[in-house]
């Protein structure tokens, strides 16, 4: 350390000693000299440190233009670097990726000027020095002598006022040396230029003033300045590298490494590729079980019972915490099968019947009511009328004989419910509420019971369609078909033929026969005779105002035994003679598959604010079968994910490691970047961009590597299970796994990025 009497301070950097003078900054090495260009009383005084450093310096006394430094932050040293002071070094320190236009626009770029203007700045300069024919080479096309002419046109185009060289001429020969020289002189009419040399002649030729040092003192100066006050305002405009900035520089810094880029890429995105390429498989057959689901499990209705039987909560977490993991025990335990089941009774009252007959159409194909209500019928056959024993009747299930309903058309311009779901074998779909048709089995088989309540031969083992199609019966009301006798009660009259003519009766006509339709879901009509539910409603309102029901109403004994009755035998005998509109079942067919969720839904806001007695219980058949089969698909995507997710963390420790490997690759470029006034934040920014665009290319390499092993895993599927185009990877989860890459990458290199930040400029610029 050097301490003179008329040496202000004096500090180490490195092996370069930098003064201050009384208003100037000298460096020097050690016994070697500095010289000064321009005059020394221009008004261009100021002390500063040749590359940086002052956190390790004792600025109390150190003043620039009238402001202490003495409360500088880092910042502001870097901002002061990058407008006050131009450098230009010994060994060029250019960034060899970089255009020479972009290495002198760099100081711009952290000074914040602007694109046109910058560009324009930094082509003039380069005129000024004689480069104007090589501004699209790169440093490495350049010889020695254009190199440091490009290093000064980079100190020259933030017009600093001061320009420090050291050894600007050290790897030059004697002629580019003194046009080097040249330059510089020319530059010292307009600014203070402080030179290091190992050259006397040099010096001697060019310095206004020369200061000599021998054995680390000082033996000469040639012309001292005298101290003066200095008033000048001083203000820093702080410099800020633009992400865009950062990117651009690491871009080009990874395009001169495409090679060792695309491995990189290529490992980080193992991990991607795998997930990808589950994710293809898991949405793919989804969309293959949904599909199947649509067409199939759209005929699945919601079906609403009178009565609805759930497992109880508490039952059911008993019956878990009762595992006994496969032992059995030497004993019998008893419990009782009802204690573990709730029985809710939906109350079918007029505001619900009313809601569900005011279901959207868009929604409801068709709606059924189902009837416990037996069918009063009787036929003419070849040996006089008979009676048609068919029994009670439920909508969508079989009666007591073989009878059961088809659902009411709710939106007239779907198709049909026979329409949908059933081939026509002959004759015609109903078109009347008094149409039946006789639905067969897969096998075309019609069940002999039902033949003898119709009065046909039951002897035989074919039947022609004709013999069904066409045949003809008639609906009988209560009062023509009942009458009470002596003692109260009610029996069936034995006038069959009278009972034909009677008022209000039905003609009913079996228009045609039916079979379920191969690969249809389901089959919710049972084989047999089926007739409208609208013929239900028909005979329910003839049935009510008659003898029977009204004697049913008025009594607690049976109509026809005379025997007592509870309240749910006297509903149940009400029912079956046709005293009772309420529908002991509901069914509710969707329009398409979507429509369940939407009438499902419905229902849940008609439930909302009812209380728990009055809530109606429902059975949604498709929504459980596709619960069941979704969670099972997300839970196997669920744990391969998590497999392929460890490629993941590896693919972050690798990009940490690759980083700091281009960390100190690019040492040099970071003392550059500093000695231009950048700040911590803009080094890290610049590491950070680089990871961000790595991270970036090996999404989309592992999307695209990804949607190209798809193609051969597709046709694999194809030849092995017969499903075509199985394997689709959604684009929303391509541009998630673009981001979780990118997120991921920048994340595994920040820490080697923020090391970098870090490194001390005059290290990092004595790196090879």
């Amino acid at each position: 350390m050097l301490w003179l009497k008329d040496i202000k301070k004096a500090y180490k950097v490195g092996d370069i000693v930098t003064v201050a003078l009384d208003g100037i900054t000298v460096a020097f090495r050690d016994q070697e000299f500095v010289s000064v260009l321009g005059k020394s009383g221009s008004g261009k005084t100021t002390a500063l440190n040749i590359i940086g450093g002052l956190d390790r310096y004792d600025s109390g006394n150190l003043i620039i233009k009238g402001k202490p430094t003495k409360d500088f932050k880092d910042k502001d040293w870097d901002a002061y670097r990058n407008n006050s002071v131009g450098f230009v070094f010994q060994s060029y320190n250019l960034i060899h990726h970089l255009t020479i236009v972009d290495n002198v626009e760099l100081g711009m770029t952290l000074s914040g000027v602007k694109g046109k203007e910058k560009k324009q700045r930094a082509l003039d300069v380069l005129e000024r020095v004689g480069l104007k024919d090589h501004v699209h080479k790169k440093p490495n096309q350049l010889s020695g002598g254009q190199q440091q002419r490009v290093a000064i046109a980079r100190a020259l185009v933030n017009d600093p006022e001061i320009l420090l060289c050291d050894e600007p001429t050290g790897a030059l020969d004697t002629t580019t040396s003194k046009e080097v020289m040249d330059i510089i002189r020319n530059e010292a009419k307009d600014r203070l230029v402080i030179m290091v040399t190992h050259n006397p002649d040099l010096a001697h030729t060019y310095s206004d003033r020369i200061i000599e040092f021998e054995d680390g003192k000082i033996i000469s100066d040639s012309n001292p300045y005298d101290e003066s006050p200095d008033s000048l305002s001083f203000k820093l405009k702080h410099t800020k590298m633009s992400f865009f900035t950062a990117l651009k520089l690491s871009f080009n810094n990874i395009r001169t490494k495409l090679g060792r880029t695309f491995l990189t890429s290529f490992a980080s995105s193992i991990g991607i590729i795998g997930i990808a390429v589950i994710l293809s498989l898991s949405s793919g057959f989804q969309k293959q079980i949904d599909a199947f689901q649509t067409d199939a499990l759209s005929e699945y209705p919601i079906i609403i019972s009178q009565s609805a039987v759930n497992l109880s909560e508490e039952a059911l977490r008993e019956s878990q915490g009762n595992q006994n993991n496969g032992e059995v025990g030497d004993q019998l335990y008893v419990f009782d099968a009802s204690e573990s089941t709730i029985v809710h009774q939906n109350n079918f009252d007029d505001a619900f019947l009313d809601f569900v007959s005011q279901m959207s159409p868009a929604d409801v194909s068709s709606i059924g009511y189902g009837y416990l209500m037996n069918l009063n019928v009787i036929r003419k056959a070849t040996d006089g009328y008979q009676t048609v024993s068919l029994g009670s009747s439920a909508s969508g299930g079989v009666g007591g004989g073989g009878l059961s309903t088809f659902p009411i058309q709710h939106n007239q311009e779907t198709q049909s419910f026979f329409e949908r779901s059933y081939d026509l074998l002959s004759g015609s779909f109903p078109s009347t509420y008094t149409d039946m048709v006789l639905v067969v089995d897969s096998q075309n088989r019609i069940d002999v019971s039902l033949l003898e309540s119709l009065g046909l031969p039951s002897d035989v083992e074919t039947m022609d369609y004709d013999d069904i199609v066409g045949l003809e019966m008639t609906w009988v009301p209560n009062d023509a078909f009942y009458e009470e006798t002596a003692v109260g009660t009610f029996v069936p009259r034995q006038n069959l033929e009278a009972m034909s003519d009677a008022q209000g009766a039905i003609n009913l006509r079996v228009s045609g026969i039916v079979r379920l339709q191969e690969g249809s879901a389901i089959n919710l009509l049972s084989s047999g005779l089926v007739y409208s539910d609208e013929l239900s409603k028909v005979i329910l309102e003839n049935s009510m105002d008659s003898q029977i029901v009204a004697a049913q109403m008025s009594k607690n004994t049976s109509v026809f035994t005379l025997q007592p009755l509870t309240d749910e035998e006297k509903e149940q005998t009400l029912q079956l003679i046709g005293g009772s509109n309420k529908p002991f079942m509901i069914t509710i067919y969707p329009t398409d598959f979507q429509a369940t969720d939407r009438i499902s839904q419905s229902i849940d806001e008609f439930n909302r604010g009812r209380s728990q007695d009055n809530v109606i219980v429902y059975t949604n058949l498709a929504d459980t079968i596709t619960s069941l089969t979704r969670n099972i698909m997300d839970g196997i995507t669920i744990v391969l994910i998590a497999f392929a997710s460890i490629s993941l963390v590896v693919s972050l420790i690798m990009i940490s490691i690759i980083t700091y490997t281009s960390v100190l690759e690019r040492t040099k470029e970071i003392g550059i970047l500093k000695a231009l006034g950048a700040r911590k934040k803009d080094i890290t920014r610049v590491f950070d961009a680089e990871t961000f665009i790595l991270g970036v290319f090996s999404g989309v390499l592992g999307i695209t590597i990804a949607y190209l092993i798809t193609i051969p895993v597709n046709a694999l599927i194809y030849q092995m299970a017969g499903l075509n185009n199985v394997a689709q990877l959604n684009p929303v989860y391509a541009i998630y796994l673009i981001i979780l890459s990118t997120t991921l990458t920048v994340l595994g290199g920040h820490i080697p990025a923020r090391m970098a930040s870090k490194r001390d400029a005059v290290i990092a610029l004595r790196s090879e």
